[in-house]
């Protein structure tokens, strides 16, 4: 919960880079609080005309941002742009690009896009 919440306290930051366990645990906690709000969805109601669920298009939009954010951040800490979070624009070959990023350890030490966010405040890299 704690590596969820940090995620929506950064919703707009674009800048920096975010490791592995952070994008994970962000991504395991909304695929959970989908599932639940399309139970509810289901159950009580709140279907739209086109078979959505209010409660999950209203939880769809307000992470939207977060998770673009946290997405860039991962790509940075790989040493990529943020603009390829495009490759999604391609059917399934950019969906699967970018689940290898997402999976793919980050770069060791400083690069371009901040310090690496594994090390402590001393540089020294920490064990968990």
């Amino acid at each position: 919960m704690d590596w969820y919440l940090k995620v929506l306290k950064n919703y707009v930051g674009f800048d920096g880079r975010a490791r592995r366990k952070e994008y994970w645990m962000f991504t395991l906690f909304n695929v959970i609080v989908s599932i639940v709000l399309a139970i509810i969805d289901g159950m009580g109601g709140f279907m739209t005309d086109s078979g959505i669920g209010m409660l999950g298009l209203l939880y769809s939009l307000a992470v939207l941002l977060p998770s673009i954010a946290v997405s860039v951040r991962r790509l940075h800490d790989i040493d990529k742009s943020g603009w390829w979070l495009l490759l999604i624009l391609i059917p399934l070959i950019g969906a699967i690009v970018l689940l290898v990023f997402a999976v793919m350890e980050g770069t060791r030490g400083d690069n371009r896009f901040g310090p690496d966010p594994k090390s402590d405040e001393d540089g020294v890299p920490a064990l968990a």
